[in-house]
């Protein structure tokens, strides 16, 4: 079985479960849990060289943080942005999310860029 081409790095598991309802196509969704250390770091970099990586986090001071570790380590990823108003990914409504996600070349179920679908 091939990898997925796609990574998206969102910091919790109830992001990941929102995005994984959104996107209609293989993706790896990796789960930060809000803090990298040196070694899990190192370890994320080693499992994601040469795949399209996308990184959505929270737009508050845990998720800047970790946005600008990320950008260091992983110059190459491309940053998806949830507006500041919702702060959090879970946070963010579904539409938003699928226009976010559409925007970035990701398939998403059509249902939620309509009319939302449902939460």
């Amino acid at each position: 079985m091939e990898l997925e081409t796609k990574v998206l790095i969102v910091e919790g598991k109830t992001d990941r479960d929102k995005v994984k309802k959104l996107i209609q196509e293989p993706v790896e969704i990796i789960c930060t849990h809000g803090t990298l250390s040196f070694t899990k770091l190192e370890e994320l970099i080693e499992l994601i060289e040469d795949r399209d990586i996308y990184i959505l986090v929270d737009e508050d001071d845990a998720g800047h943080k970790l946005r600008k570790i990320l950008k260091r380590e992983l110059p190459n990823a491309n940053h998806l942005y949830t507006q500041s108003i919702y702060k959090e990914v879970a946070e963010t409504p579904l539409m938003y999310l699928a226009k976010i996600l559409m925007n970035a070349n990701f398939r998403i179920d059509q249902r939620y860029l309509l009319n939302g679908g449902a939460s």
